[in-house]
């Protein structure tokens, strides 16, 4: 995997590892709320995944699109899904979401090399 990926794994293990240690009931609340709304259910986890990169790219939240980038690779996402994706969520976010998608495809490439 890409150097971009190494990076931001460590990154995010790191910081949940510290955030987690804290031991706040809320804040584990969250982040296991997160993580089963993600699981398999009347959409599969790959549908689910593909809406959370859109949101991700429409509110504009660079870690969370790298997150669901990750986790699309993992479920086997297309270059062609991941292009109609993007352009979804261009859409509907508007062109401010264009230096976002530019981002998203340099992480993806960097992912796949």
């Amino acid at each position: 995997m890409g150097e971009k990926l190494d990076q931001f794994n460590e990154y995010r293990g790191r910081m949940n590892k510290r955030i987690l240690s804290a031991d706040n009931k809320v804040v584990k609340r969250i982040f296991n709320v997160d993580t089963n709304a993600y699981t398999e259910g009347a959409l599969p986890v790959k549908t689910k995944e593909l809406m959370g990169l859109v949101a991700s790219l429409v509110l504009r939240c660079d870690d969370c699109v790298k997150y669901h980038l990750l986790k699309c690779k993992e479920n086997n996402v297309s270059d062609e899904e991941l292009f109609e994706v993007l352009g979804i969520a261009t859409l509907v976010g508007g062109t401010i979401v264009v230096p976002h998608m530019r981002r998203a495809v340099e992480f993806w490439d960097d992912m796949h090399s």
